[in-house]
């Protein structure tokens, strides 16, 4: 893993929604758009946008966090541990 992957997965790293969104594919292996989306509304009735909940999983796809399948007419995006277990071993290690 050289210095530009391991940017890639601390930036998609060091957001909230981001690393929110981690979360609840851990909790479940598979999940569609509208169910990450669903997940975001807000007590007072407010969400993040379709289109914003887009630009986060396209950042988590580009550090390799997620990956992404078609299930019919339907994306689906599910959790890959396996750049954060390098991230760990490779860098974080070292410190703990």
């Amino acid at each position: 893993m050289n210095d530009e992957e391991l940017d890639l997965i601390f930036k998609a790293l060091g957001d909230a929604t981001r690393r929110r969104i981690l979360d609840l594919l851990q909790e479940r292996s598979e999940r569609s758009l509208f169910e990450i989306c669903a997940s975001f509304v807000a007590a007072d009735g407010k969400s993040l946008s379709r289109q914003t909940i887009s630009q986060h999983l396209d950042m988590l796809e580009r550090a390799g966090l997620i990956t992404t399948s078609w299930k019919g007419r339907t994306k689906t995006h599910s959790l890959n541990v396996a750049p954060m277990q390098m991230a760990t071993n490779q860098w974080l290690k070292k410190y703990l």
